[in-house]
C-alpha cells in the first residue's frame, strides 16, 4: 500500500489497535515493582539536573559477571511512563549475569524531542562513567528510537555503542506529524526529518537486532525492516526479527525471562559488543 493511501492515525495508535492494553500495563507496573522489592538494586540515582533524570541499577542476583552493562530505555510516544513501569524487564539479563541500567526522562511536551535525546545520552554516560564498561543497549517504541540515536551518534558519548537491540522502534518519524500522537510532541515536518535516526549517517560498524511483534501494524514491521536494510549497507551486522504473534504491549515480555529468545539475543549482542 502507498504511504499516501494509510491510515497513519491507525498505523500509529497502538492502544486502539490493543483494546486490552490497561490489562498488560497494569501487569507491567505490578510486575516491576514486585522486581524492585526482590532484586538487588540501586534505586533513583541521579544522572542530571532534571526532576526525571535518574536511573535505577538492577545488580544480578549472583554477581555481576564483568561484561557490558545492559541499558534499557521505556516507551511511550516519549510522552508516558517511566522507569518504574520497566523494572521487571531487567530479570532475564539480571539472571543471565548482566547489570541492568533503566532511567527516565523527562516527557514531551515539558521537554523536546531533541532534549529528550540528550537526556538519554547523559544517562548512558552516567552508567559508563560510574561502571567503567560498554553498553548494550535496547528500548521499546520510542525507547527502541533513543536506542537507534544511541549508536548513531558515537560522538556524542563516552564510549560508542556498538550492540544495539530496539523492540518496536520508531526510526522514520514525519509519519508521526499528521497524528495526533503529535499533540505533545510538536514535531514539524523538518523536525521529524532531522530526529530520524533512518535519515543520519549510519553506524559504521557494530551489531543492531531490530526486534517486532508479528501482530503489530504494518507501519512498525516497515521501520524495523527499514532500519535493518539501510544500516546493514555500511558495515553494521544487522538482523530483523519478528516475535510470533507478538503485539506492541507483550512484545517485551520475553524480557523477564532469562531463558527467553529476547535475552538471548542480548546476551549474545553483550559478547560482542
Amino acid at each position: 500500500m502507498a504511504a499516501e493511501d494509510l491510515d497513519l492515525e491507525a498505523e500509529y495508535n497502538n492502544r486502539a489497535r490493543v483494546p486490552d492494553h490497561p490489562t498488560h500495563i497494569a501487569g507491567w507496573l505490578r510486575d516491576a515493582a514486585a522486581y524492585r522489592e526482590s532484586a538487588n538494586c540501586e534505586l533513583d540515582l541521579s544522572y542530571g539536573p532534571g526532576e526525571r533524570n535518574r536511573l535505577d541499577l538492577f545488580h544480578p542476583p549472583g554477581g555481576d559477571a564483568g561484561g557490558p552493562v545492559v541499558l534499557f530505555i521505556h516507551g511511550g510516544y516519549w510522552q508516558a511512563f517511566d522507569k518504574s513501569s520497566s523494572s521487571h524487564l531487567a530479570r532475564g539479563a539480571n539472571e543471565r549475569g548482566l547489570t541492568v541500567a533503566i532511567p527516565s526522562y523527562t516527557l514531551a511536551p515539558a521537554a523536546t524531542l531533541a532534549e529528550i535525546v540528550s537526556e538519554i545520552e547523559a544517562a548512558a554516560n552516567f552508567v559508563t562513567r560510574r561502571l567503567g564498561r560498554p553498553l548494550v543497549v535496547t528500548g521499546h517504541s520510542a525507547g527502541g528510537h533513543l536506542t537507534a540515536c544511541l549508536m548513531a551518534r558515537p560522538d556524542a558519548l563516552l564510549k560508542p555503542v556498538r550492540a544495539a537491540m530496539p523492540i518496536s522502534g520508531l526510526f522514520d518519524l514525519p509519519p508521526l506529524v499528521p497524528t495526533l500522537l503529535n499533540k505533545a510532541l510538536g514535531l514539524t515536518v523538518e523536525e521529524a526529518h532531522s530526529l530520524s535516526p533512518l535519515e543520519w549517517n549510519p553506524p559504521a560498524s557494530g551489531r543492531l537486532i531490530a526486534v517486532v511483534g508479528g501482530a503489530e501494524s504494518g507501519e512498525f514491521l516497515r521501520q524495523s525492516r527499514a532500519i535493518v536494510e539501510r544500516w546493514g549497507k555500511t558495515g553494521v551486522t544487522t538482523r530483523y526479527h519478528e516475535v510470533p504473534g507478538a503485539h506492541h504491549f507483550d512484545v517485551i515480555a520475553g524480557l523477564a525471562d532469562p531463558g527467553a529468545p529476547l535475552v538471548d539475543m542480548l546476551v549474545g549482542l553483550a559478547e560482542d559488543a
